[in-house]
């Protein structure tokens, strides 16, 4: 029976289409630095949306991983099968420097952090989540780079290397059933052995990357006190230099919502030979491991920002092609306002990410001052927690607008939904990085250093007529959100404000940086940025702060009698 059928949308180049991600790189780079970077980009953006890769992906995520704990002959092997998909989807980021460009000797200098950022975000959302042990890789080339002694910094060559015949991955297992965002309930013990080698004992209840070559991870040196302050870094390698097992054992693969192409595992460490990074009688781990954990969370903003932009292009793409009573989607204005709002979203996503690469190139080649590195330590838990909500809203609003066909596997907008969930997860939830952000203005001085560096990208253009209105409103928003601040008196007020403190502050950040952009870009004859600034602006930067009974929040039980113990509230 012959009837209607709808033209599939289709996406276009991922570097050439995206003017938000072009446009940041640009403004950040400059013109030379943004002419010797864009060759690479505009591969990996055709590479990235070509049927192959986008094939592989989709087989990727529907062919997830298989433990094997014995052989035919009854030996426990505990080998984790995966799709040759997803191995083939690694092997093209890591030829392409996902993991290696910051390493290498590059004309960018401190700017490549950001050509970085662009290639990442690029290859991510077409990587069946590949980025996960990216980012887990980068973290621990870092952090060893950083805390490490010769033998670690012999691994590193193998973490970042571009040949994949010889490249590492890195995992990172911190999560414990006793300590997840609470570290210093971790369990696992570490004990010198006769030879004088150190032995890891314990449980891994979370272990993301798990056929990763090595890990870092944390343990308490046998006899020392509780918390986490006597904590210890150390590496572990999957198998010993002879190829046998290391004393891993994987007791099963998590069954997850989203992420299915990445294999995710419960360990139990059985006396794995672990090196220690650092000294491990001194503690300190948590110190240690915490470079790692900021460049994966920069990571995950980047996954967050990329997979948002990737839902807005499909959005985009079927608006093109979808008619609703004779008219295209795309010319109908209340569809045009809600794109308008998450291209709004994707914009002060991509402002924060790339600020954040900024900073971070400039920390790890010594040009950043102390200022610098104060509002990096500030920016990053906010730059996380703002992207990895702004996200999930925007891909599932993205499902939404691409109506039922995007509901269904095959569309492939599922899966950018399921694993854009994880980001408010991974590396810590809202309010675990709201309140580590309250410890950052409380120790670091973390909220006058953004202020300071906020108020001084809006006094650049207060008086630009192209962005003057929403840089106005920024400075308010900012004032206000100081003040706010400045009324806690105590530790638990400041606690139940943070969440909205970071937020507003994410949003404020923003709409300042994307005034500055904006009136760069202006001047070249583009104003669309900075009607993105003026947008977000208008929305309003400022959540409000918590209800002043957090009751609300918790119904108390019924009793056996039928009558609830709460207190009225109001």
């Amino acid at each position: 029976m012959a009837g209607f059928l709808q033209t599939p949308p289709a996406l276009g180049d991922a570097w050439r289409d995206d003017r938000v991600l072009r446009e940041a790189l640009h403004f950040h780079l400059g013109d030379d630095a943004f002419a010797a970077a864009e060759p690479e980009l505009a591969e990996m953006g055709a590479l990235a949306v070509s049927p192959r890769v986008l094939g592989l992906a989709r087989r990727a995520e529907t062919e997830p991983p298989v433990h094997v704990p014995y052989s035919p002959w009854g030996r426990r092997v505990d080998e984790i099968r995966l799709s040759d998909a997803y191995v083939e989807l690694g092997r093209i980021g890591v030829e392409a420097g996902v993991t290696a460009l910051p390493y290498e000797r590059s004309p960018l200098g401190e700017r490549v952090r950001i050509a970085w950022a662009g290639l990442v975000a690029l290859w991510g959302p077409s990587s069946a989540l590949y980025t996960c042990p990216v980012a887990m890789t980068d973290g621990a080339a870092r952090t060893l780079l950083q805390h490490g002694g010769p033998d670690d910094v012999a691994v590193v060559e193998r973490l970042t290397s571009r040949d994949p015949g010889r490249a590492w991955t890195s995992g990172q297992w911190m999560t414990e059933t006793a300590g997840g965002s609470d570290v210093g309930g971790t369990e696992t013990i570490a004990r010198v052995d006769e030879r004088g080698r150190w032995r890891l004992t314990g449980t891994k209840w979370f272990t993301s990357s798990t056929t990763s070559e090595i890990a870092l991870t944390l343990a308490r040196p046998e006899g020392v006190a509780p918390g986490s302050r006597p904590l210890a870094l150390f590496r572990v390698h999957r198998t010993l230099d002879d190829g046998s097992a290391n004393g891993i054992v994987v007791r099963r693969l998590k069954d997850k919502l989203g992420t299915r192409a990445l294999p995710t595992a419960e360990l139990e460490l059985d006396g794995a030979l672990a090196h220690p990074v650092g000294d491990p009688r001194a503690g300190g781990g948590v110190r240690l491991i915490a470079t790692m954990l900021n460049v994966t969370r920069i990571h995950n903003a980047i996954g967050s920002t990329a997979y948002l932009g990737r839902a807005l292009a499909w959005a985009r793409a079927y608006a093109r092609v979808r008619r609703v009573g004779g008219r295209l989607l795309a010319t109908m204005p209340a569809h045009r306002a809600t794109l308008a709002d998450l291209a709004t979203d994707y914009a002060a996503s991509m402002a924060l990410v790339t600020r954040c690469c900024e900073l971070m190139g400039a920390v790890e080649h010594g040009r950043a001052d102390a200022t610098d590195a104060r509002v990096l330590r500030g920016l990053t838990p906010v730059t996380k927690l703002a992207t990895a909500r702004w996200g999930v809203a925007g891909v599932t609003e993205a499902m939404e607008a691409i109506g039922g066909v995007g509901y269904c596997e095959d569309s492939t907008i599922p899966a950018i939904v399921r694993n854009s969930h994880v980001n408010p997860i991974w590396e810590g939830t809202t309010n675990v990085l709201a309140l580590d952000f309250l410890r950052a203005a409380q120790r670091d001085d973390a909220l006058a250093a953004l202020a300071h560096d906020c108020r001084d990208a809006l006094a650049r253009v207060r008086d630009d007529d192209a962005v003057a209105a929403p840089a106005a409103l920024a400075a308010a928003a900012l004032d206000e959100l100081e003040a706010r601040a400045a009324r806690w008196d105590d530790d638990d007020r400041a606690q139940a404000g943070a969440r909205s403190l970071a937020l507003g502050l994410a949003s404020t950040y923003a709409c300042a940086r994307l005034c500055l952009q904006g009136a760069w870009a202006a001047r070249r004859g583009d104003v669309r940025t900075a009607a993105v600034a003026t947008r977000l602006a208008r929305r309003g930067l400022v959540p409000p702060e918590p209800p002043p009974d957090d009751g609300l929040g918790m119904d108390e039980p019924v009793s056996p009698q039928g009558a609830s113990s709460a207190r009225a509230v109001g």
